[in-house]
């Protein structure tokens, strides 16, 4: 319902874009959101802008290969004029645009107008009388061993790489580690006894001490013995001993202080006949 006052009613109605979209259907473009009906004229654009590259090589011998591949060229045939004229075209183009970047093409470019030239002099034989090496033999040879490595590269590129074609994952395992203590039965603890046991063996020591025995005491009881009878028998002498299990060191002992009393001349060892038993006496007592 309009109010009594129409200047109220103007203030509130909505205000109205009274800018055309299209004019006659020749807006370009928007901007700013402002319809935009001619290229302006101060507009800027730089030469490089809309500048399209149509092959990409990484260098004179990769534009060389790309040359003799694309027109089915032999490698060890190579037509030099023809190719030639080719890679002098292209660098051309390059040195128009990007002087720097034409630099390392020249320097092929000078080899292959040297090789052009060479093939176009006389072939003459050297000294040896062996034929002169083809002037392309050498840029052969760099072209198919970058062929090969460029290849080798390539296939190289294809294989799956991390970050690339696929991704590593990685996880982390947040566990508890519990330590089990083995069981133990009878068998264990004889086994590692009968261990100690072995052990214990090979650590076993033999203690050698000291006898005091002395030959004079002995010889004092052989005296004695020889007194109370007129003769013994040699083995009787040394039975009392070996009876009380006596070491073989008293023994011994016994024996030297029978050869000590018949040193002095205080024993006699007689004999009836060859191989009869020895007996034992006193010097000093009579004979029956």
């Amino acid at each position: 319902m309009p109010s009594a006052d129409p200047g109220l009613d103007a203030l509130m109605a909505p205000a109205v874009d009274s800018t055309p979209d299209v004019i006659d259907h020749v807006a370009l473009a928007r901007l700013y959101g402002e319809p935009l009906f001619a290229i302006p004229q101060d507009l800027y654009i730089p030469p490089d802008a809309l500048e399209v590259f149509l092959e990409a090589f990484e260098g004179p011998l990769d534009l060389l290969l790309y040359l003799i591949r694309k027109q089915n060229f032999n490698v060890l045939d190579i037509p030099m004029a023809e190719v030639t004229a080719q890679y002098l075209a292209y660098v051309e183009q390059v040195r128009r645009t990007n002087l720097e970047l034409a630099g390392e093409y020249l320097l092929m470019a000078a080899l292959l107008i040297e090789i052009k030239s060479r093939m176009l002099l006389p072939v003459r034989k050297s000294d040896t009388g062996e034929e002169a090496e083809d002037p392309r033999a050498e840029l052969v040879r760099r072209l198919l061993e970058y062929e090969r490595i460029k290849l080798a590269a390539q296939q190289l590129d294809a294989l799956p790489r991390v970050g690339r074609d696929f991704m590593v994952g990685h996880a982390q395992a947040d566990l508890a580690a519990e330590i089990l203590l083995p069981e133990v039965g009878v068998a264990d603890l004889r086994e590692a006894w009968a261990a100690i046991l072995r052990r214990a063996r090979l650590n076993a020591s033999h203690r050698i001490t000291r006898e005091q025995l002395s030959v004079r005491d002995h010889m004092s009881h052989i005296l004695r013995r020889l007194s109370a009878v007129r003769y013994m028998e040699f083995t009787e002498l040394f039975l009392e001993r070996i009876q009380m299990g006596e070491p073989a060191a008293v023994i011994v002992v016994h024996f030297l202080a029978l050869l000590e009393l018949c040193r002095e001349s205080l024993l006699d060892i007689t004999q009836a006949a060859p191989y009869a038993p020895l007996y034992v006496r006193l010097s000093y007592t009579r004979s029956a």
